[in-house]
Order: C-alpha cells, then sequence, then structure tokens
C-alpha cells in the first residue's frame, strides 16, 4: 500500500508548533496500515520538521532560544534581500531537516510517549507551509 497526500499548513509564527494532529488527520487510511512507515517532508527552505517532546511548552520556546544562539541574525550574512531572518532561517532549516520518518504499527504513528511532530517555522513573517506525507505498509 502506498498512500500520499499533500497537507497545507496555514502561515505561524517564528517558533515550534506541534502538527502531529493535523497529519494524522490528513491520512485517515493509517488505521488501515498494520505495519509500515510515514515519511513526512516540508517543499520549503526557510523551515524544517522534528520530532521532540510534546508536553511541556517551554520546550518549543527553549528550542527557539537555542537555534537563535546558534545560529545568530547579525553575522555577516551575503544573501540579505530577502531579509534579515531568511538567511538564518535557511541555515536553521538546513541544521533540523526537510523529513522525517515515523514507523506505522497497528494504524497507529509508534511515536513515543512525549513525542510530537514540529514544524520548526524559522522566518518572522512565513505564508503557508506545504508538507508531503507519503505512506508505505501493508494493510
Amino acid at each position: 500500500m502506498w498512500i500520499q497526500r499533500t497537507l497545507a499548513l496555514p502561515a505561524a509564527r517564528r517558533g515550534f508548533h506541534l502538527i502531529t494532529r493535523s497529519v494524522v488527520d490528513a491520512i485517515p487510511e493509517l488505521n488501515q496500515v498494520r505495519v509500515g512507515l510515514l515519511h513526512v517532508f516540508i517543499q520549503h527552505t526557510s523551515a524544517s520538521l522534528t520530532i521532540n517532546e510534546n508536553a511541556d511548552p517551554d520546550v518549543r520556546i527553549d528550542f527557539e532560544t537555542a537555534m537563535n544562539h546558534a545560529v545568530p541574525e547579525n553575522l555577516n550574512y551575503v544573501h540579505t534581500l530577502e531579509g534579515p531572518d531568511d538567511m538564518p532561517a535557511h541555515v536553521k532549516a538546513s541544521m533540523m531537516g526537510t523529513s522525517v520518518t515515523i514507523p506505522i504499527g497497528d494504524g497507529r504513528l509508534q511515536l513515543g510517549t512525549w513525542q510530537g511532530i514540529y514544524l520548526c517555522e524559522h522566518r518572522d513573517r512565513a505564508s503557508s507551509r506545504r508538507i508531503v506525507m507519503t505512506v508505505q505498509g501493508e494493510a
């Protein structure tokens, strides 16, 4: 079984946003997959995806703080045509990655108890974001 869906996520403020529920809701056939994989890919160069803690909202704030420390906006960037947050957003997206892959078992994502899928928005004024979700598995 192969299923592929594209999901448009609404524009989000800069930061780390849980999107697990949106992803699961966009693929109702997940409940038919006995064993498989879900691959989630973002079609952008200034946002990224990751999996991390889904319980304490402070984690999202700390992620943003750490990424801003690791990739400051005040470096002498050459690519500045799209604003001072653009090149740092590209670097952060490359560091964090454009995709995540999650096992599926008995119709459910096999995320750990405290894990969720994050949209990592690295721009101050981003537009909507598109993700492509591909399921491969056995019914």
